[in-house]
């Protein structure tokens, strides 16, 4: 009778187990294109913010190829890449500059055909609020002053901050942030102006079903 009693609690807790799996993936499947979708929306919104309207008529989520660089960072990363009547105008890469003061921070780049930068977004970032979040464009727009720069090659000194003798304002009470993301966004600059060719020839890959994107 014991035994029996506890086959029949074991295979009660089984079922209620699976189908508790069942919920959880069956919600996983129902939320998993709303939420693509969501994510999708507020990559364009952010991608038309560094490359402007009127420099691209492509569709840049889906004009995305995955390329690789150690400059940017472990692993394959996105490129967008921006055309206009059928001619290059842009591109935006990720970028990962690895040594904030608290951890890795990823970076969107864009830069026009002519090497100067059309602008630059925070993605994600583990960066103390208050001090190193900053480099947010809804807490400052210190990311904006990225607009328009050129650099002149590997060993341009003003790409830095202006403590170590570069161009860009440092954080009150924060260096080691801004400073990692001013090289991050130097090496992008330079990885992109010398591939660009190469990457806008590439084929559109970045969301087939088995693309491995490294965060």
């Amino acid at each position: 009778m014991i035994v029996t009693s506890m086959q029949r609690n074991g295979f009660i807790l089984a079922a209620f187990a699976l189908i508790a799996t069942l919920l959880v993936v069956g919600i996983s499947k129902l939320t998993e294109g709303p939420i693509a979708r969501q994510q999708e929306q507020e990559l364009l919104r952010v991608l038309n913010q560094i490359i402007l309207p009127e420099l691209h008529d492509n569709d840049l989520y889906q004009s995305c190829t995955l390329v690789q660089h150690p400059e940017l960072g472990q692993g394959k990363r996105r490129a967008y890449r921006a055309q206009r009547d059928g001619k290059p105008t842009a591109i935006a890469v990720e970028v990962t500059a690895p040594n904030g003061y608290s951890g890795a921070i990823h970076l969107l780049v864009a830069v026009h055909t002519d090497g100067t930068v059309a602008g630059v977004r925070t993605l994600a970032h583990q960066e103390t609020p208050g001090l190193g979040d900053k480099i947010e464009l809804r807490v400052s727009d210190w990311i904006t002053n990225f607009n328009g720069q050129r650099v002149n090659d590997a060993d341009d000194p003003r790409w830095a901050v202006k403590r170590y003798g570069g161009m860009f304002d440092q954080f009150t009470g924060a260096t080691i942030t801004p400073q990692a993301v001013v090289q991050a966004v130097k090496r992008a600059v330079l990885v992109v102006t010398t591939q660009q060719q190469h990457w806008h020839a590439a084929p559109a890959n970045c969301y087939s079903q088995h693309s491995e994107v490294t965060p």
